[in-house]
């Protein structure tokens, strides 16, 4: 099969070995690190998390850096994506051992959120300096469309088994949130000496000008986002996945919010109870990513990248409705499946049109200007939900409005991909 030819040929190659070690590694202690702080917010028996508690938590965690995303984009076309990676994490090695540190002394809420918000701003750097170098590390762009299906998502997977040790560690008695903490910053520590194992000028970009005095830094940033607008306008496809993938984004939000509220109140009579449902649908969702894996090289040949995001997001419209109706574990979690399978699926193909259509010196502002727009939709799904959902997530009215938004997905990119196929 040419799909495990392509798998075993992109496993040879030395440098993308290192970048997908450094992906694993990285997304596996933000698994930790996530799974920790939702414990801390929603599962610790002493708080009583409401829908509007976990879309606040979500706006303070998400949106002040997603809004610095694009300059954080133009800074990663200037600097050297390898040392982005090197620096990003042994920054947050420091600044989780912080939030370790802040958790034991039982600090107020806001002093806990400034310093998850620092470990997350960071993210952003790495994650999309990890997207933006991965063409430099693919000898054949035919091959491109495997690489994103194995890298993002062996990630993604990566972050689930971070969580799931999280829910398995507290499930066995530990219970302390900052050894949690503590276990993450140390995987933070093994990724950034995992970088080390490429060179600096590896991962690009590559050099075409001097580098600016640090006071002309602000006025270039600016002009850099602005041309890095310009050129995501300039390419319809590219925006087209783009605005798909946000609307879906915020599904999966809105969902994620009600599974949450589901598992806290609905499923179970206490909060270890929530947390081992909440960990099931976290296995379940990842066993979703993994199917989306293997489907999406096949699907797209097949389909289009653009089809193949229509294709999930009809699914969803179609599945979702049918199998979270009635609000009990068995077909949510069947749900669970498919929306890791549908959502991983598409971006997948998002990531690859993205890749594909755009210049290697926009790559990493696009990327941060992506972040943005899908870390927006899920705060904003997450405010919409806590208007909708009822204290214990049991609203047939929010599913309805999430089942409307995947038909429309299906419908537009549907047309969309018509007019760009090429006629006969």
């Amino acid at each position: 099969m040419s799909v495990v030819r392509d798998l075993r040929i992109l496993l040879t190659l030395r440098d993308f070995r290192s970048l997908l070690s450094v992906r694993l590694l990285s997304q596996a202690a933000d698994g930790v690190y996530q799974a920790a702080l939702a414990s801390f917010v929603v599962f610790t028996p002493e708080k009583q998390a409401t829908p509007a508690a976990i879309a606040t938590a979500m706006a303070v965690l998400l949106l002040p850096y997603s809004l610095l995303g694009p300059f954080a984009g133009v800074l990663l076309d200037r600097w050297r994506r390898r040392q982005v990676l090197l620096y990003g994490n042994l920054l947050r090695t420091a600044l989780a051992l912080g939030t370790a540190a802040l958790i034991v002394a039982e600090v107020p809420d806001w002093l806990f959120y400034a310093s998850a918000l620092s470990v997350t701003a960071v993210n952003r750097f790495v994650l999309a300096g990890l997207s933006a170098a991965l063409p430099r590390v693919v000898d054949d762009v035919d091959r491109l469309v495997m690489a994103n299906s194995l890298s993002p998502t062996a990630g993604t997977l990566a972050t689930t088994a971070g969580a799931s040790l999280v829910f398995l560690v507290r499930l066995l008695g530990i219970r302390s949130n900052a050894l949690v903490v503590v276990l993450g910053a140390a995987l933070y520590l093994c990724a950034a000496l995992m970088a080390l194992r490429m060179s600096p000028a590896l991962l690009g970009p590559d050099r075409t000008r001097p580098r600016p005095a640090l006071v002309a830094s602000v006025s270039i940033t600016a002009h850099g986002l602005a041309a890095g607008l310009r050129h995501l306008a300039e390419r319809r496809t590219a925006a087209q996945a783009l605005a798909a993938m946000t609307v879906l984004r915020f599904c999966y939000g809105a969902l994620t919010v009600m599974v949450l509220m589901l598992c806290r109140y609905a499923w179970s009579d206490n909060a270890s109870e929530g947390l081992a449902l909440l960990g099931l649908a976290v296995t379940v969702s990842g066993a979703g990513f993994f199917a989306a894996a293997v489907l999406t090289p096949w699907a797209t040949a097949r389909l289009s990248q653009l089809g193949w995001i229509a294709a999930c997001a009809g699914s969803a419209a179609v599945l979702v409705p049918a199998l979270s109706l009635f609000f009990v574990p068995g077909p949510m979690l069947a749900a669970a499946f498919l929306l890791g399978l549908v959502s991983q699926g598409a971006k997948i193909a998002t990531d690859t049109v993205v890749q594909s259509s755009v210049e290697d010196a926009f790559r990493g502002r696009s990327f941060a200007l992506y972040d943005v727009l899908v870390n927006v939709a899920f705060v904003a799904a997450a405010g919409v939900a806590a208007l909708m959902l009822p204290p214990d997530g049991r609203s047939p009215f929010l599913l309805g409005v999430v089942t409307c938004l995947y038909a429309a997905v299906a419908v537009t990119v549907a047309r969309f991909a018509r007019r760009q196929a090429p006629t006969p």
